[in-house]
Protein backbone atom coordinates (compact mmCIF):
# COMPACT_ATOMS: atom_id res chain seq x y z
CA UNK A 1 0.00 0.00 0.00
CA UNK A 2 3.15 2.11 0.54
CA UNK A 3 4.07 1.74 -3.22
CA UNK A 4 0.33 2.13 -4.34
CA UNK A 5 0.54 5.90 -2.46
CA UNK A 6 4.04 6.59 -3.94
CA UNK A 7 2.58 6.21 -7.42
CA UNK A 8 -0.43 8.21 -6.75
CA UNK A 9 1.48 10.69 -5.99
CA UNK A 10 3.53 10.24 -9.31
CA UNK A 11 0.34 10.20 -11.13
CA UNK A 12 -0.65 13.18 -9.58
CA UNK A 13 2.65 14.96 -10.75
CA UNK A 14 2.50 13.83 -14.54
CA UNK A 15 -1.64 15.17 -14.19
CA UNK A 16 0.05 18.89 -13.06
CA UNK A 17 2.48 18.47 -15.64
CA UNK A 18 -0.08 18.24 -18.58
CA UNK A 19 -1.68 20.90 -16.64
CA UNK A 20 1.21 22.64 -16.88
CA UNK A 21 1.92 22.15 -20.70
CA UNK A 22 -1.59 23.28 -21.54
CA UNK A 23 -1.25 26.32 -19.85
CA UNK A 24 1.50 27.50 -21.62
CA UNK A 25 -0.57 26.81 -24.77
CA UNK A 26 -2.50 29.40 -23.29
CA UNK A 27 -5.45 26.38 -23.18
CA UNK A 28 -7.60 26.65 -19.74
CA UNK A 29 -9.06 22.90 -19.73
CA UNK A 30 -9.11 22.80 -15.99
CA UNK A 31 -11.12 25.82 -15.72
CA UNK A 32 -13.63 23.97 -17.75
CA UNK A 33 -13.40 20.28 -16.31
CA UNK A 34 -12.69 19.13 -13.10
CA UNK A 35 -10.85 16.36 -13.83
CA UNK A 36 -8.83 16.49 -17.16
CA UNK A 37 -7.68 12.82 -17.60
CA UNK A 38 -11.66 12.17 -17.08
CA UNK A 39 -13.28 10.94 -20.18
CA UNK A 40 -14.47 14.11 -22.11
CA UNK A 41 -11.05 15.82 -21.07
CA UNK A 42 -8.96 12.54 -22.05
CA UNK A 43 -11.14 12.48 -25.49
CA UNK A 44 -9.69 16.34 -25.57
CA UNK A 45 -6.04 15.95 -24.77
CA UNK A 46 -6.06 12.92 -27.47
CA UNK A 47 -7.44 14.78 -30.24
CA UNK A 48 -5.24 17.45 -29.59
CA UNK A 49 -1.87 15.00 -29.60
CA UNK A 50 -3.43 14.10 -32.94
CA UNK A 51 -2.93 17.30 -34.60
CA UNK A 52 -6.83 19.34 -33.80
CA UNK A 53 -6.66 22.79 -32.94
CA UNK A 54 -9.65 24.20 -33.89
CA UNK A 55 -11.97 24.88 -30.35
CA UNK A 56 -14.96 24.34 -31.68
CA UNK A 57 -14.05 20.59 -32.57
CA UNK A 58 -12.54 20.44 -29.20
CA UNK A 59 -15.46 21.38 -27.19
CA UNK A 60 -17.67 18.77 -29.46
CA UNK A 61 -15.60 16.08 -27.35
CA UNK A 62 -17.08 16.90 -24.07
CA UNK A 63 -19.65 14.39 -22.66
CA UNK A 64 -23.03 15.41 -21.48
CA UNK A 65 -22.00 15.25 -17.84
CA UNK A 66 -19.99 18.82 -18.61
CA UNK A 67 -21.99 21.57 -17.33
CA UNK A 68 -19.39 24.52 -18.69
CA UNK A 69 -21.74 25.67 -22.05
CA UNK A 70 -20.17 25.33 -25.01
CA UNK A 71 -19.31 29.26 -25.21
CA UNK A 72 -17.09 28.49 -22.53
CA UNK A 73 -15.18 25.18 -23.28
CA UNK A 74 -14.36 26.91 -26.58
CA UNK A 75 -13.15 30.12 -24.96
CA UNK A 76 -10.81 27.83 -22.59
CA UNK A 77 -9.79 26.02 -25.56
CA UNK A 78 -9.08 28.49 -27.92
CA UNK A 79 -4.75 28.83 -27.43
CA UNK A 80 -1.50 28.08 -29.08
CA UNK A 81 -1.03 24.76 -29.32
CA UNK A 82 2.79 23.91 -31.05
CA UNK A 83 4.29 20.47 -32.04
CA UNK A 84 6.36 20.84 -28.78
CA UNK A 85 3.62 20.98 -26.59
CA UNK A 86 2.04 18.00 -28.35
CA UNK A 87 5.10 16.11 -27.80
CA UNK A 88 4.86 16.60 -24.05
CA UNK A 89 1.33 16.01 -23.79
CA UNK A 90 1.78 12.41 -25.27
CA UNK A 91 4.72 12.01 -22.88
CA UNK A 92 3.13 12.77 -20.05
CA UNK A 93 -0.05 10.86 -20.97
CA UNK A 94 1.73 7.90 -22.00
CA UNK A 95 3.76 8.23 -18.44
CA UNK A 96 0.26 8.53 -16.48
CA UNK A 97 -0.80 5.56 -18.29
CA UNK A 98 1.91 3.58 -16.87
CA UNK A 99 1.44 4.50 -13.67
CA UNK A 100 -2.16 4.24 -14.11
CA UNK A 101 -1.68 0.45 -14.71
CA UNK A 102 0.58 0.18 -11.75
CA UNK A 103 -1.83 1.20 -9.62
CA UNK A 104 -4.56 -1.14 -10.94
CA UNK A 105 -1.71 -3.82 -10.64
CA UNK A 106 -1.26 -2.95 -7.02
CA UNK A 107 -4.97 -3.21 -6.39
CA UNK A 108 -5.58 -6.66 -7.71
CA UNK A 109 -2.73 -7.98 -5.86
CA UNK A 110 -3.45 -6.60 -2.87
CA UNK A 111 -7.14 -8.23 -3.47
CA UNK A 112 -5.28 -11.63 -4.00
CA UNK A 113 -3.82 -11.34 -1.28
CA UNK A 114 -6.10 -10.19 1.46
CA UNK A 115 -8.32 -13.15 0.00
CA UNK A 116 -5.34 -15.35 1.13
CA UNK A 117 -5.42 -14.43 4.31
CA UNK A 118 -9.06 -15.17 4.86
CA UNK A 119 -8.08 -18.69 3.73
CA UNK A 120 -5.18 -18.94 6.29
CA UNK A 121 -7.47 -16.95 9.11
CA UNK A 122 -6.43 -18.77 12.61
CA UNK A 123 -8.98 -19.26 15.04
CA UNK A 124 -10.34 -16.53 16.68
CA UNK A 125 -9.24 -13.99 14.52
CA UNK A 126 -11.93 -12.28 12.32
CA UNK A 127 -11.74 -12.10 8.33
CA UNK A 128 -9.66 -9.14 6.93
CA UNK A 129 -12.62 -8.49 4.42
CA UNK A 130 -15.23 -7.84 7.79
CA UNK A 131 -12.81 -5.58 9.11
CA UNK A 132 -12.32 -3.62 6.08
CA UNK A 133 -15.66 -3.15 6.17
CA UNK A 134 -16.31 -2.54 10.00
CA UNK A 135 -13.78 0.50 9.56
CA UNK A 136 -15.05 1.44 6.33
CA UNK A 137 -18.28 2.72 8.43
CA UNK A 138 -15.90 5.27 10.18
CA UNK A 139 -16.81 8.77 8.98
CA UNK A 140 -14.15 9.41 6.07
CA UNK A 141 -12.73 5.92 5.96
CA UNK A 142 -13.25 4.15 2.70
CA UNK A 143 -12.49 0.91 1.94
CA UNK A 144 -8.67 2.31 0.31
CA UNK A 145 -8.45 3.52 3.47
CA UNK A 146 -9.52 1.10 5.41
CA UNK A 147 -7.29 -1.05 4.06
CA UNK A 148 -4.31 1.02 4.43
CA UNK A 149 -4.91 1.30 8.20
CA UNK A 150 -4.94 -2.19 8.82
CA UNK A 151 -2.02 -2.95 6.68
CA UNK A 152 -0.45 -0.84 9.20
CA UNK A 153 -1.78 -1.64 12.44
CA UNK A 154 -2.72 -5.31 12.06
CA UNK A 155 -5.89 -6.93 12.94
CA UNK A 156 -5.14 -6.25 16.94
CA UNK A 157 -2.48 -3.76 17.78
CA UNK A 158 -2.04 -5.04 21.30
CA UNK A 159 -0.38 -8.30 19.43
CA UNK A 160 3.59 -7.88 18.71
CA UNK A 161 4.09 -8.22 15.03
CA UNK A 162 7.21 -9.43 13.08
CA UNK A 163 9.23 -5.81 12.46
CA UNK A 164 6.16 -4.37 14.20
CA UNK A 165 8.29 -3.26 17.34
CA UNK A 166 6.47 -3.67 20.35
CA UNK A 167 2.83 -4.33 20.90
CA UNK A 168 0.45 -1.18 21.72
CA UNK A 169 -1.81 -2.00 25.18
CA UNK A 170 -3.78 0.88 24.88
CA UNK A 171 -5.29 3.42 22.69
CA UNK A 172 -2.61 6.04 23.69
CA UNK A 173 -0.20 4.04 22.82
CA UNK A 174 -0.95 3.50 19.41
CA UNK A 175 -2.33 7.58 19.33
CA UNK A 176 1.73 8.49 20.31
CA UNK A 177 3.22 5.40 17.88
CA UNK A 178 1.21 7.33 14.84
CA UNK A 179 2.87 10.46 15.65
CA UNK A 180 -0.66 12.37 16.25
CA UNK A 181 -0.48 13.34 19.74
CA UNK A 182 1.85 16.58 20.43
CA UNK A 183 5.51 16.19 21.54
CA UNK A 184 6.57 17.10 25.02
CA UNK A 185 8.24 20.45 25.45
CA UNK A 186 8.98 21.69 28.79
CA UNK A 187 11.23 24.62 30.04
CA UNK A 188 11.60 26.35 33.20
CA UNK A 189 8.28 24.40 34.49
CA UNK A 190 6.45 25.93 31.75
CA UNK A 191 4.54 23.57 28.90
CA UNK A 192 5.36 24.90 25.84
CA UNK A 193 3.78 24.42 22.24
CA UNK A 194 5.22 22.32 20.16
CA UNK A 195 5.19 19.79 16.80
CA UNK A 196 3.59 16.62 16.52
CA UNK A 197 6.09 13.45 16.29
CA UNK A 198 7.17 11.74 13.82
CA UNK A 199 5.61 8.73 14.06
CA UNK A 200 4.37 6.57 11.51
CA UNK A 201 4.10 8.59 8.50
CA UNK A 202 2.36 6.23 6.17
CA UNK A 203 -0.26 6.07 9.10
CA UNK A 204 -0.45 9.38 9.87
CA UNK A 205 -0.79 10.94 6.33
CA UNK A 206 -3.69 8.63 5.74
CA UNK A 207 -4.98 9.74 8.57
CA UNK A 208 -4.98 13.35 8.31
CA UNK A 209 -6.89 12.77 4.87
CA UNK A 210 -9.84 10.80 6.67
CA UNK A 211 -10.24 13.30 9.31
CA UNK A 212 -10.86 16.27 6.18
CA UNK A 213 -13.57 13.46 5.09
CA UNK A 214 -14.58 13.10 8.35
CA UNK A 215 -15.11 17.03 9.39
CA UNK A 216 -17.43 17.22 6.22
CA UNK A 217 -19.95 14.56 7.86
CA UNK A 218 -22.88 16.64 9.19
CA UNK A 219 -24.44 15.82 12.75
CA UNK A 220 -21.26 14.15 13.21
CA UNK A 221 -18.82 14.16 16.34
CA UNK A 222 -15.93 14.30 13.89
CA UNK A 223 -17.69 17.92 12.83
CA UNK A 224 -18.33 19.22 16.08
CA UNK A 225 -15.00 18.80 17.40
CA UNK A 226 -13.00 19.97 14.35
CA UNK A 227 -15.25 23.25 14.40
CA UNK A 228 -15.10 23.66 18.39
CA UNK A 229 -10.99 23.19 18.21
CA UNK A 230 -10.74 25.19 14.94
CA UNK A 231 -11.49 28.69 16.81
CA UNK A 232 -9.46 28.28 19.54
CA UNK A 233 -6.21 26.16 18.26
CA UNK A 234 -6.44 26.69 14.22
CA UNK A 235 -7.35 24.48 11.28
CA UNK A 236 -3.91 22.16 11.36
CA UNK A 237 -4.39 21.32 15.17
CA UNK A 238 -7.89 20.76 15.19
CA UNK A 239 -7.48 18.35 12.04
CA UNK A 240 -4.77 16.30 13.97
CA UNK A 241 -6.87 16.04 16.79
CA UNK A 242 -10.11 14.85 14.53
CA UNK A 243 -6.97 12.38 13.26
CA UNK A 244 -6.67 10.88 16.44
CA UNK A 245 -9.97 10.40 17.60
CA UNK A 246 -10.73 8.15 14.43
CA UNK A 247 -7.84 5.92 15.34
CA UNK A 248 -9.31 5.67 18.77
CA UNK A 249 -11.83 4.43 17.44
CA UNK A 250 -10.39 2.30 15.23
CA UNK A 251 -8.69 0.72 17.72
CA UNK A 252 -11.66 -0.05 20.27
CA UNK A 253 -13.31 -1.16 16.81
CA UNK A 254 -10.16 -3.57 16.48
CA UNK A 255 -10.18 -4.90 20.20
CA UNK A 256 -13.75 -5.54 21.00
CA UNK A 257 -15.43 -6.17 17.48
CA UNK A 258 -17.92 -3.68 18.16
CA UNK A 259 -19.59 -1.48 15.31
CA UNK A 260 -18.42 2.27 15.25
CA UNK A 261 -20.94 4.62 17.53
CA UNK A 262 -20.63 8.45 16.00
CA UNK A 263 -21.20 10.51 19.75
CA UNK A 264 -23.23 13.23 17.93
CA UNK A 265 -22.63 16.46 16.80
CA UNK A 266 -24.03 17.61 20.60
CA UNK A 267 -21.56 15.76 22.69
CA UNK A 268 -19.90 18.63 24.08
CA UNK A 269 -23.40 20.26 24.73
CA UNK A 270 -24.11 16.87 26.63
CA UNK A 271 -21.36 17.09 28.92
CA UNK A 272 -21.37 18.77 32.56
CA UNK A 273 -23.16 22.24 32.60
CA UNK A 274 -20.73 22.86 35.62
CA UNK A 275 -17.91 22.41 33.48
CA UNK A 276 -19.63 24.46 30.32
CA UNK A 277 -20.83 27.46 32.81
CA UNK A 278 -16.98 27.75 34.03
CA UNK A 279 -15.37 28.02 30.16
CA UNK A 280 -18.18 30.65 29.18
CA UNK A 281 -17.45 32.66 32.14
CA UNK A 282 -13.93 32.26 31.60
CA UNK A 283 -14.26 33.62 27.87
CA UNK A 284 -16.77 36.66 29.48
CA UNK A 285 -13.74 37.61 31.68
CA UNK A 286 -10.89 37.50 29.25
CA UNK A 287 -13.17 40.03 27.35
CA UNK A 288 -13.06 42.22 30.06
CA UNK A 289 -16.77 41.54 32.30
CA UNK A 290 -17.05 40.23 35.52
CA UNK A 291 -19.79 37.62 36.35
CA UNK A 292 -21.82 36.35 38.81
CA UNK A 293 -23.68 33.48 38.24
CA UNK A 294 -26.91 32.42 39.75
CA UNK A 295 -29.23 29.57 39.32
CA UNK A 296 -32.31 30.27 37.91
CA UNK A 297 -34.71 28.49 40.73
CA UNK A 298 -32.69 31.25 43.22
CA UNK A 299 -33.19 33.84 41.05
CA UNK A 300 -36.70 33.62 40.73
Amino acid sequence: MRTRKQLVREATRHVQRIQKTLEEANIKLDSVISDILGASGRRMIEAMIAGVSDPDQLAALAGRGIKASRQDLHDALHGRLREHHRFLLRLHLGQWDTVDAAIQDIDREVDARIEQLDEEIKDGEAPFRALILRLSSVPGVSALSATTILSEIGRDPRIKRPGAGTPLPTAGHLVAWAGLCPGQNESAGKQKSSRLRKGAPWLKTMLVQCAWAAKRKKDSYYMAQFYRLQSRRGPQKAICAVAASILTAIYHMLKTGAPHQDLGADYFDRRSPEAKARRLVTQLSRLGFQVTLQPVANAA
